[in-house]
């Protein structure tokens, strides 16, 4: 860890604590105190760009050295008291590199410490968007056929109509589902940003400060899936040109080989980009900048990132089956025989009473997994800073605690307590 960083993004000379007369500017190790809170951005993308190499440390008479070991006394306090060194702790998470279970925990804290905001966000959008998605399936889905129906080699105009208005319904049921996905995340990044300060944060100043960055969080979420997706095209693609020029085998044969690299590419490229939300959330960055700002944190760590939100992945589809299961089985009971032909796909006509209570057990489940996977995201991104720029360095100062995690010593700088007698 970074133990003397230079000055945060956007300060000024005018900012930086008076120099002591012996080389240093405040505390070894330490930022240097200020009065009142911070006046330049806490999560300003700029802080490596004035970091000190990794792993060195400033010796208090200047100059760079090795950083002491945890446990040991820091210079010049002698060695009659050596404390143990321990991260801070403002908030949610520690302010060190966090370990797996430390992101899964914090993002919890955070669901526990604001839980009127959390829950609250999340079971607005979960109540909106299934109440939508259920009035969509309901006025169009329910007797309505798929394009399968256009499979026929003359299908009437009823069924024309029929197949367009249930894919219309599908696409707007979908559109719904992203757009209030985005919002929650835009607001639940916000208030996971605040947790790790300590702070606590309400629905309304939520969205207040989400609300500026909606639109290109928007664009973000819509642009995402295109990159994947080309990405998947473009494996399939020589192998569709080379069927089409007439070797039809070796161009199946070739199609089946780029989509698998195609599906490969696809997915290192939706994980290299994971953390572009949170950054351009808590950053207020662009689009593009808020890409480039993921490429750059997970690069050296796609792996580790792969498999934490793998991990959230099988978490929330376990959560949704322990809910979403029994309330299916409730919503059979009472919506009749249709229903187990609705869930196989073979019929779409069942009551409003089984899509109302499909309806609360999809409600249910979003509102529990839809914290986790933001709080999740942003939290990997906050580590992924701590890792790469010292941002528990500004974090600690921001929040005016150690950035060391080492209290002082009893007795003030100097040997220590004689422990001989």
């Amino acid at each position: 860890m970074n133990d003397t960083p230079g000055p945060p993004p956007g300060s000024s000379s005018a900012d930086e604590p008076e120099d002591r007369g012996d080389g240093r500017r405040g505390e070894p190790g330490r930022p240097a105190p200020q009065d009142g809170p911070p006046q330049q951005p806490v999560w300003g993308a700029k802080w490596a760009e004035r970091q000190p190499p990794a792993g060195r440390w400033t010796a208090p008479g200047g100059g760079t050295a090795p950083p002491p070991a945890v446990g040991g006394a820091p210079p010049g306090w002698g060695g009659g008291w050596a404390p143990a060194m321990t991260a801070p702790r403002p908030g949610t998470i520690p302010l060190r590199p966090l370990g797996v279970g430390e992101i899964l925990d914090g993002a919890v804290a955070t669901v526990r410490a604001h839980w009127r905001t959390v829950l609250g966000i999340a079971l607005a959008v979960a109540v909106v968007t299934q109440t939508l998605a259920t009035l969509a399936t309901g006025l169009w889905l329910r007797d309505v056929s798929g394009l399968e129906d256009l499979d026929d080699d003359t299908p009437t105009a009823e069924q024309t109509l029929d197949a367009i208005g249930g894919t219309l319904g599908n696409g707007a049921t979908v559109l719904i589902g992203v757009l209030a996905t985005v919002a929650a995340t835009a607001l639940l990044t916000v208030v996971t940003g605040r947790a790790v300060l300590g702070r606590g944060i309400g629905a309304g100043e939520a969205w207040r400060a989400a609300r500026p960055q909606l639109p290109r969080l928007c664009g973000l979420v819509l642009l995402l899936p295109l990159i994947v997706f080309g990405a998947l095209l473009a494996g399939f693609a020589p192998g569709v040109l080379l069927a089409l020029a007439g070797a039809e085998e070796a161009g199946a044969a070739l199609a089946l080989l780029g989509g698998f690299a195609g599906l490969g590419a696809g997915i290192w490229l939706w994980i290299r980009y994971s953390l572009a939300a949170p950054a351009l959330m808590l950053e207020k960055a662009g689009v593009t900048t808020a890409l480039r700002r993921s490429a750059k944190l997970v690069r050296g760590a796609w792996w580790r990132v792969f498999g934490i939100q793998l991990l959230v992945l099988v978490i929330v589809l376990v959560v949704e089956a322990v809910v979403e299961i029994p309330t299916s089985m409730v919503a059979m009971a009472f919506g009749g025989d249709s229903a187990t032909d609705w869930l196989s796909g073979e019929d779409t006509s069942v009551s409003w009473t089984f899509l109302a209570v499909i309806g609360l057990g999809g409600v249910l489940s979003t509102t529990l997994t839809l914290p986790l996977t933001a709080g999740v995201t942003a939290l990997l991104y906050i580590d992924q800073r701590i890792r790469r720029e010292a941002l528990d360095l500004e974090l600690a100062r921001a929040t005016g605690v150690p950035a060391d995690g080492v209290p002082k010593p009893p007795h003030g700088p100097g040997p220590g307590p004689d422990r001989t007698g």
